[in-house]
């Protein structure tokens, strides 16, 4: 079924996820020190119809019922009209170091200088600005530190990264300018590396689901839709709760970044920053109910994905991933992590607001236990 909804052979399917999709010449051209590869479950989510289009969503995970919790979300929501998802253009933000003394000189004169520094870095990649991307701002901040002469600037150099996930590109720029910076500021220049707080490219998925679509054995529909309200409260008012909270928007969200072969560490390392941005650690889902009665959901989370370079290109389960997402770009596939965090996030807060997450969960490791004999 998902061959022939992606237009794919079944032998290339089955070829692209044999031993897990990767065999060991392609594993030493990734990383270091090779002695095997490391299988896990590669599945496909159903019932997902984002921005009135169906898609069927990749997720590599080993922890039971994320997958078929997902799905199911998904199907609730469509009685709603589906996942509705905003993707930000794809900018990533370079840090530059400068420890300088008279800093407001400093900051005036990166700022003045700001169109010669874009066009250095400009060069380092003349292909990513032929198809629209490359450095688009210079921002300065100042770090204040303790008051012990620790302070600094810190030059953020915010790239359109197109298609890529942009680590490389944006530290190849970040160095490229360090030595203008020098001489402009007169400073000394510190770390020059890529921030994975990236704020400048974020998801934000919506959904609206009918109190019906929630029903469970046992409960009301509006005790169902209350529950889960209360539930995202709770996550919103406690960062002991917001952690477990989150944790289950990154089970979606992880299962599809590691699917596409994208850098699962980063995406978590972006999601948990800006859920603290605040100075108190806070859901990246939350759910109300609405004036109409239905329960409504907001994610919002920086979502860095790539879809050329690295796993996603020499890997062949990434790349079949990445085909049964679709053909709607990096966005598309930002929005399919988006959406599969959200489902994961809904159906863990339905479970706990009725029959408690335990009773599916368990029922699956008890047969993956009946497997083991």
């Amino acid at each position: 079924m998902v061959a022939e909804a992606i237009d794919v052979s079944l032998e290339e399917s089955r070829s692209a996820l044999a031993g897990g999709g990767l065999d060991i010449d392609a594993a030493e051209k990734l990383v270091e020190n090779v002695i095997g590869t490391y299988g896990l479950p590669f599945a496909v989510a159903t019932n997902f119809r984002i921005n009135g289009a169906d898609v069927l969503i990749p997720m590599v995970i080993e922890e039971p019922s994320v997958v078929a919790a997902s799905s199911k979300a998904a199907l609730m929501v469509r009685e709603g009209g589906g996942f509705s998802v905003e993707v930000d253009d794809p900018r990533m933000i370079g840090q530059i170091q400068v420890f300088v003394d008279d800093r407001d000189n400093a900051r005036r004169g990166i700022l003045d200088a700001a169109p010669r520094l874009m066009e250095l870095a400009a060069r380092t990649d003349e292909t990513l600005v032929e198809i629209g991307g490359g450095p688009t701002e210079i921002e300065v901040r100042e770090v204040r530190g303790d008051g012990n002469g620790d302070g600094f600037l810190v030059v953020h150099l915010v790239v359109d990264v197109r298609d890529a996930m942009g680590a490389n590109t944006v530290n190849t720029m970040s160095e490229a300018v360090s030595p203008l910076l020098e001489e402009i500021t007169g400073g000394r220049i510190g770390l020059r590396i890529l921030s994975n707080l990236a704020d400048r490219r974020r998801v934000k998925v919506s959904a609206d689901i009918p109190a019906a679509a929630l029903a469970i054995d046992g409960f009301s529909d509006d005790a169902v839709l209350d529950g889960i309200v209360s539930a995202s409260r709770f996550a919103e008012l406690d960062p002991y709760r917001a952690a477990t909270h989150n944790k289950g928007v990154m089970n979606g969200t992880d299962a599809v970044i590691l699917a596409t072969g994208n850098d699962w560490r980063a995406v978590e390392a972006g999601a948990h920053a800006f859920a603290a941005r605040d100075g108190t650690y806070r859901p990246l889902c939350v759910w109300r109910r609405s004036d109409g009665g239905a329960l409504s959901g907001f994610l919002d989370m920086p979502m860095a994905v790539g879809m050329v370079g690295g796993a996603t290109r020499l890997h062949p389960a990434a790349r079949l991933a990445i085909r049964i997402i679709g053909s709607s770009g990096v966005s598309g596939l930002a929005a399919a992590a988006g959406v599969a965090g959200m489902a994961n996030n809904l159906a863990a807060l339905r479970a706990l607001a009725t029959e408690g997450i335990q009773r599916g969960h368990m029922r699956l490791h008890s047969r993956s236990r009946m497997l083991e004999r």
